[in-house]
């Protein structure tokens, strides 16, 4: 089916160790899961009449490949690419093929107060906005962001 306003869900993209959210470095990335983060986005996004394509790899090219399938299918990308933002040239590439549709990337920690190498992204070349530092939050934040850049949608039947 053709992409339109009215049934484009988001594509919530996650990279490589989201799956462990909730085990690894929680001090770092709190206590919630993945699947916590999905049931919020998908509540901020039905609060917006959309819905959400929530999905998670360890694998780059696999990453690549879902952003392709977002150019044809989704209203607006949200991707928190993990350790991918500061070494993909070709995620970058891939988000530079998807014209005129809203990607927002989120960080949970606030990566400029960490190790000098996670302070670049080559991701945020291409965001339209960049959240880091405000937790499992800022998923939130991203799908109101990439929700209000697509256009509002019609509840009326």
């Amino acid at each position: 089916m053709p992409r339109t306003p009215a049934t484009a869900p988001i594509m919530i993209l996650n990279g490589p160790n989201l799956n462990l959210l909730g085990q690894r470095q929680p001090e770092i990335y709190g206590s919630e899961t993945l699947a916590d983060i999905e049931a919020r986005c998908a509540g901020a996004a039905a609060a917006h009449g959309r819905t959400v394509d929530f999905r998670q790899s360890n694998h780059e090219g696999e990453l690549i490949d879902w952003i392709h399938e977002a150019r044809l299918h989704h209203c607006g990308i949200v991707i928190n690419p993990g350790a991918y933002s500061h070494t993909s040239v070709a995620i970058l590439d891939a988000l530079n093929a998807c014209d005129g549709l809203p990607v927002v990337e989120v960080h949970i920690s606030n990566i400029h107060r960490r190790e000098s190498f996670r302070h670049h992204s080559y991701v945020s070349l291409r965001a339209d906005g960049v959240i880091a530092g405000c937790g499992t939050q800022g998923y939130v934040f991203a799908v109101e962001r990439v929700a209000a850049l697509a256009g509002a949608v019609s509840t009326e039947a």
